[in-house]
């Protein structure tokens, strides 16, 4: 388990199985090493992750009020919220903390079991 493996929007790509099979890099995998080019990304929250050297959006001083972000959580479904929720426990728990919890799902998102 590594932050490398959170997603900037808060999804925890370390328990997806279609990073673990190698069909996908998640988010962040392979731009500081230059695999892979930040100019050719397509979403924002990404861009600005990787251009401002955060691990995720909850390290962002504007956070609470940035659009980019804030339209990403606004959308209906129920993954926006689990990770909008990742995102608060970061800000008030840290990475630790999340990747301990987070290494136990099965999924992108899960329950926030006492530690």
């Amino acid at each position: 388990m590594s932050k490398e493996e959170i997603g900037c929007c808060g999804a925890y790509c370390g328990t997806c199985k279609v990073l673990i099979e190698n069909y996908c890099r998640g988010c962040k995998l392979g731009y500081k090493n230059g695999e892979r080019d930040i100019s050719k990304a397509k979403c924002k929250i990404k861009i600005c992750c990787i251009k401002n050297n955060y691990t995720s959006c909850a390290d962002c001083d504007k956070y609470d009020f940035c659009p980019i972000i804030r339209d990403f959580q606004s959308k209906k479904g129920y993954k926006y919220k689990k990770y909008k929720e990742a995102l608060d426990f970061i800000r008030e728990n840290g990475y630790e903390k999340f990747l301990k919890i987070a290494d136990k799902w099965t999924m992108q998102y899960g329950k926030y079991e006492k530690i």
